[in-house]
């Protein structure tokens, strides 16, 4: 039986997840509502790590869906997240990036608020003496407490920070579920972080492709030449996929296999015997204690965040919209604190394969492009997304993208289409 559901002047056809519509990546209206829904309620979204504030006083910018905020670490240690936007007349007075400092203050007309964003100074508040007389000055009634910065609800978890304009959102640790909890905890133990660097990039795609990318075991062995040929993800390698119980999040979990030729290279045009590497170290994988077995376990949280193991590499990778079709994709790569000076080194190396010019995401934003270029044309278009199926479940085979389809069904559902 088939069923078309309307939303506006949009029908997404049949009754299934596995028939994406085109006008789903670029629909301005479909963004504004997702944004709302996805970004601004109802869920957590990826702000940081503790470890990029450690020293009271330190603040990070970034953002939440397209609004501009700020982490803050005040002088008790406690960590607050507030919006970049002065409660005056709107200014996004926060301009940097990083740094230290006791207080906030608008350029504009120089508001003042601490760390927590609360209102502490306003020049001119009980006006300005003149002949004799007061001039001016905010009405009787103004109170400083009433119109400090907004502020955002905050969870941190084994030195991971999220937060959420809604401040009726379940927990963190609900909202992750049981499942996709586990293998946060695996990477995210509980042992103090240190931040390697950053990549930060603007892919012209719409932001839930990248969701879809890292939701997808099917292209790996097809598209990146560096794994197929050296073995790191593979259809052939071990794996598991999993999900939580809305199908919001899931992990991608892989043991690497030792490479070469096979059924599965068997016309994969990336797949090349006769590669070899000129610097070795890059495959120099060490197995660590807290792996558990698999060699690489990518985390898709719902809608903000990429939590990535792969072998020694470890990293986040923020997506932050810009527009239906396009968004800000920013790496932060870290260690351990207690990694020694080889295994840096060795994260280090390995990070190369990672980011804008990575030997393999590069690929990934390059397809992306190509995928919202082949939207725009092609209104009345739709994706496919049934190998395997069209059902929606946890599979011990990467053979599949029932985790694109658990991602629909869920959006289909918090968007009402």
């Amino acid at each position: 039986m088939t069923e078309t559901v309307q939303t506006g002047e949009r029908k997404w056809e049949g009754g299934g997840s596995s028939r994406i519509p085109f006008w789903a990546y670029t629909d301005a209206d479909i963004y504004r509502r997702e944004l709302e829904r996805f970004f601004y309620a109802g869920h957590w979204c990826y702000i940081g790590l503790e470890a990029e504030i450690p020293n009271p006083g330190d603040f990070k910018r970034t953002a939440v869906g397209e609004r501009s905020v700020i982490a803050t670490r005040a002088a008790d240690g406690a960590i607050h997240v507030v919006e970049n936007v002065c409660a005056h007349r709107g200014v996004q007075f926060c301009r940097e990036k990083f740094g230290n400092r006791k207080d906030f203050t608008c350029p504009y007309h120089q508001w003042n608020y601490d760390l927590k964003g609360n209102l502490i100074g306003v020049p001119f508040r009980r006006g300005v003496k003149q002949d004799g007389k007061v001039n001016g000055g905010m009405p009787a009634d103004f109170d400083p407490k009433q119109h400090g910065l907004t502020q955002l609800k905050v969870a941190c978890r084994n030195g991971v920070i999220f937060a959420s304009f809604d401040h009726d959102v379940p927990t963190l640790e609900d909202y992750l579920g049981p499942t996709i909890l586990r293998y946060f905890d695996r990477l995210f133990n509980g042992r103090k972080l240190t931040i390697l660097g950053y990549n930060r990039q603007r892919i012209p795609g719409n932001w839930k492709l990248m969701q879809e990318n890292i939701k997808d075991p099917y292209h790996p062995g097809l598209l990146h030449t560096w794994f197929v040929t050296f073995g790191l993800w593979r259809a052939d390698n071990r794996s598991e996929l999993k999900m939580d119980d809305q199908f919001r999040h899931a992990a991608m979990i892989s043991t690497r296999g030792t490479g070469g030729k096979g059924e599965v290279t068997s016309g994969v045009t990336s797949f090349k015997e006769q590669m070899t590497l000129h610097d070795d170290r890059f495959l120099d994988v060490v197995q660590e204690p807290w792996w558990e077995g698999p060699t690489a376990v990518l985390m898709t949280l719902f809608p903000s965040v990429i939590i990535q193991q792969q072998v020694n590499s470890v990293s986040t990778r923020h997506i932050q919209p810009a527009g239906p079709d396009a968004f800000d994709f920013v790496w932060t790569h870290f260690g351990f604190e207690d990694d020694a000076p080889e295994m840096t080194q060795r994260r280090l190396r390995q990070a190369n394969l990672f980011g804008p010019a990575g030997f393999v995401s590069a690929d990934d934003g390059e397809v992306i492009e190509f995928s919202q270029q082949g939207f725009g044309r092609k209104q009345d278009g739709r994706t496919l997304a049934e190998l395997g199926g069209r059902d929606i479940g946890n599979t011990d085979h990467m053979v599949t993208e029932t985790l694109i389809r658990g991602m629909y069904d869920y959006w289909r559902r918090v968007m009402e289409v």
